[in-house]
């Protein structure tokens, strides 16, 4: 009786984990459908090749959504952009309406989809001058919530470094003139920076190839 209950139980077992892998991959196979639509704007895996449009891919879930709660409560810019790859190619879109139209669990799942992907970053051409004066600035004014030179996920504020330059430029531009909203504790060293400090800054973020 006991080889033949041996028997029974690995073939339970056997069943349970072909279950368990098949509901994973389905799942899996889910959320990166659900994800798709994004790739239109965010390229394969959240690896954008569209200099204004930012790399997603390796960023923390929480600031994924934290990011899509703004959008969905317009307390950040949503401009209209034409979607420039994928099915709706040529089509127009805005991120407060994309973040409107979707609930909070699909939000979660696509934010830790892309939290699972690498930060592929961007192959760009930087002033090197420029760099080594905003890797000082860095290291004195924004390392503390910054962490590695802008390259962390962990303190949930964006990946900056090897982020495009463009994308970083419009971001300092809303920042600057109040579109997009800042902590107190951002906004009081942001304002002390000059034009030239933040040039500077973005430099350094786009040497990180």
């Amino acid at each position: 009786m006991i080889p033949n209950q041996n028997k029974v139980i690995s073939s339970l077992c056997l069943v349970i984990a072909l279950t368990v892998t098949v509901s994973s991959n389905v799942l899996a196979a889910d959320v990166a459908k659900l994800a798709e639509p994004c790739t239109g704007c965010h390229g394969e895996d959240g690896a954008s090749t569209e200099p204004e449009i930012p790399i997603i891919g390796g960023y923390s879930a929480g600031y994924i959504i934290d990011t899509m709660v703004a959008f969905r409560g317009k307390e950040r810019p949503c401009e209209e952009t034409e979607i420039p790859a994928g099915p709706k190619k040529g089509e127009r879109a805005d991120m407060c309406t994309i973040a409107k139209n979707l609930s909070e669990e699909d939000t979660e799942l696509i934010a830790e989809y892309f939290a699972g992907k690498p930060f592929v970053r961007a192959k760009q051409e930087f002033d090197a001058e420029k760099a080594k004066a905003g890797k000082k600035l860095q290291n004195s004014r924004c390392k503390k919530c910054h962490e590695d030179g802008g390259s962390s996920p962990d303190d949930d504020a964006g990946i900056l470094a090897g982020q495009w330059i463009p994308y970083l430029r419009k971001q300092f531009k809303d920042y600057s003139s109040g579109a997009r909203p800042m902590t107190k504790k951002m906004k009081k060293k942001y304002e002390n920076l000059t034009d030239e400090e933040k040039e500077n800054l973005i430099h350094y973020f786009a040497s990180f190839q």
